[in-house]
């Protein structure tokens, strides 16, 4: 004879409500992947308005006794100087052009430092960090780089690596409220991204890592290893 337990209505209850709220976040997060999924394929044709780290900054300078103005001017791909495209993929990510999104490599590298209690280094790819300024902001977290990792694939599809770059670098942080290689390039040389030097474009690739902290001025020891990436990849 089989001997059915007891379980109280209100852990049965509470059981149910779980299910159905564990169905709810599912399908919103399904939705919300969908939505930002369906953005990537309008921003193939549509230069962004504003993005999450834009507006993450926006909010932060609510709490803080610090002046904030943006600055942020969108400029086609072909008004941004080759010299500062080579710099900026040198610096950031130089298998661009190779892989598919994710640089394995590099994140086996990175992995290898962390666990080796060195310096953090970054793997994320130019395409990874594309997407989680647009999208996620500049916080951290493992839902997160879900979504992010499951975004990415659809950038390299709908858009393409030269409107990948286009965009990157028309929306990256540059500066405390300087977005974009355009506002970056007036903010820090007083002139046009399409004008930029090789010295400059250099320099302002890297402060890229900490562009909060970093000044292009000061960055001789970096902007050299940048120059030599450059000379090894052809440019």
């Amino acid at each position: 004879m089989t001997v059915k337990t007891y379980v109280p209505l209100r852990f049965r209850l509470r059981k149910g409500w779980l299910k159905r709220a564990g169905i709810c976040l599912g399908l919103a997060l399904v939705a919300a992947w969908a939505l930002a999924a369906l953005s990537l394929v309008m921003l193939r044709w549509v230069d962004p308005p504003t993005t999450a780290v834009q507006m993450e900054r926006r909010v932060q300078s609510w709490f803080s006794s610090k002046p904030y103005a943006k600055r942020y001017t969108f400029v086609p791909l072909s008004r941004i100087s080759p010299t500062l495209q080579h710099a900026v993929v040198a610096a950031e990510d130089a298998r661009f052009y190779q892989h598919h999104g994710f640089d394995w490599d590099a994140i086996q590298l990175a992995a290898k430092h962390d666990m080796e209690g060195g310096r953090t280094r970054g793997g994320s790819t130019i395409t990874q960090q594309l997407v989680k300024n647009l999208f996620f902001g500049t916080g951290r977290s493992f839902l997160r780089k879900g979504a992010e990792a499951g975004l990415v694939p659809v950038a390299e599809v709908v858009l393409g690596k030269q409107r990948i770059l286009e965009l990157y670098l028309n929306v990256v942080e540059w500066g405390p409220g300087i977005y974009g290689a355009e506002a970056a390039s007036h903010a820090w040389y007083g002139t046009s991204a399409r004008n930029v030097g090789r010295d400059q474009a250099e320099r302002l690739a890297a402060i890229l890592p900490g562009p909060r902290r970093r000044r292009p001025d000061r960055m001789n020891r970096y902007s050299a290893v940048i120059e030599e990436r450059m000379r090894q990849m052809g440019w």
